[in-house]
């Protein structure tokens, strides 16, 4: 019997980012049980009790589940890519179907083992730069596995696959970046003759240019206002984040017409098909919708907002007097809230709202068939009502209303989500094990 056991050599966190090197430790053993050890030192461990597997391979595939409809001229090319394909492509698919595959390393051509010996191998790869990130969303899913393979002689191909988590990194959009900056660490570095000169990679440069991005603050003023009048003026001090991090921002209901009864922030995530669907599949996502967040789809038809931000995330409704085409066609998706923040605020001036980024949620990335973004869903219930009830005489308090006649609005401000550091992710990972009996 052999036992194969793969480990990744990463063992405080299975994620890695695109563009980074996969390492695995891969062990092959002939496991001998209690009932057959006196028999094989009966026999000396002789050439009779050898295992004897022929080769063996790994690789790293990205996988594709999905209920989007693809086009005929898709179908063309996934059949003619089928045709030629080996007995092992076939072996290793895993539900779905294969979009990234990297070319298979040979581990050892005809292993031979004797009872309780052992051979271990080293595996390394990079992971595609141009390769999707894991997710596991509505209608697509995105997974990344190893696939070990090995064959016994005159037996099929036994496969063993070890999962990992693949975060997307963004490219440095403009190739002469890359030895500017090389240059000016070189210029910051002290000089020394007797150091070698190190080459900085393209993952290392991609990973300076996401702090910077990060890291930046640009603070931007948000106007919202209703029907009725001014509501308040909220605060965003940066527009891009990390996973782990917390979005931060400021409302100020100061000098307001209308009043803020309470008010809720919720951090969703809204996956878009970038093809258009057939009408069966829209019909079903706009059913969905009715028992999720049906007012969300629309928010920015609600709510006023004036800021200096892009004109591509910003939207007015024809109630506050913009020129919005009423007839334009707004992308609908899938929405899943993950995070979300609830404050009652009638009596308070300022506040601010902190709103956590999970380590296990999928930053923004674009595909050819998916569009995920991420975004902070506003709802604040108003009131036109401005005085706080009547003064309690006989304690000098204020007494609230019992009854205030109040109106919902919501609003949706897009945010860019990027990833973390895949050594600041704990994540431990596992033995994994194949038994070939």
């Amino acid at each position: 019997m052999i036992e194969i056991k793969a480990k990744l050599l990463r063992a405080d966190s299975a994620i890695y980012a695109t563009g980074e090197r996969v390492e695995c430790l891969i062990e092959f053993t002939h496991k001998v049980f209690q009932e057959d050890q006196a028999s094989s030192h009966s026999r000396n461990a002789t050439e009779a009790n050898q295992e004897n597997l022929a080769w063996a391979s790994a690789q790293l595939h990205c996988y594709r589940k999905t209920s989007y409809s693809s086009s005929t001229a898709d179908k063309t090319a996934e059949l003619t890519e089928m045709i030629g394909r080996t007995a092992l492509d076939a072996v290793t698919q895993a539900p779905g179907e294969v979009i990234v595959a990297t070319k298979p390393k040979i581990l050892f051509c005809d292993l031979r083992l004797l009872p309780g010996d052992s051979k271990m191998y080293f595996f390394n790869e990079f992971v595609p730069r141009d390769g999707p990130p894991t997710y596991r969303g509505h209608d697509i899913r995105y997974f990344y596995k190893i696939t070990i393979a090995t064959q016994r002689v005159k037996s099929k191909v036994q496969t063993l696959t070890v999962p990992i988590r693949v975060l997307p990194i963004p490219i440095i959009a403009r190739p002469d970046e890359l030895p500017v900056t090389v240059e000016t660490n070189e210029e910051l570095a002290p000089t020394n003759p007797f150091l070698e000169k190190r080459e900085i990679s393209e993952l290392e440069i991609s990973w300076h240019h996401l702090k910077n991005v990060t890291a930046r603050r640009a603070p931007k003023f948000y106007r919202i206002s209703n029907k009725r009048g001014f509501v308040g003026r909220f605060c965003l001090y940066k527009p891009a984040y990390k996973l782990g991090e917390d979005i931060v921002g400021s409302l100020d209901f100061g000098q307001s017409q209308v009043r803020c009864v309470q008010f809720s922030v919720k951090l969703q995530q809204k996956e878009l098909p970038v093809r258009p669907q057939p009408v069966q599949n829209q019909h079903l996502q706009s059913e969905s919708f009715v028992g999720d967040d049906v007012s969300s789809i629309n928010s920015f038809d609600l709510a006023s907002i004036a800021s200096g931000v892009v004109a591509d995330n910003m939207h007015k409704s024809a109630t506050s007097g913009s020129s919005r085409d009423k007839d334009a066609t707004v992308p609908t998706g899938k929405l899943s809230t993950i995070s979300t923040s609830h404050q009652v605020c009638y009596a308070i001036i300022q506040t601010q709202v902190v709103i956590p980024i999970p380590l296990h949620v999928t930053p923004t990335f674009r595909t050819d068939l998916v569009d995920v973004r991420w975004r902070l869903h506003f709802e604040f219930v108003t009131t036109t009502l401005m005085d706080f009830g009547r003064p309690n005489p006989k304690h000098g308090e204020l007494k609230a209303p019992a009854e205030l006649p109040v109106e919902t609005m919501v609003w949706n401000l897009p945010v860019t989500v990027y990833a973390a550091n895949p050594l600041q992710i704990y994540a431990p990972n596992q033995t994994f094990n194949l038994l070939i009996k």
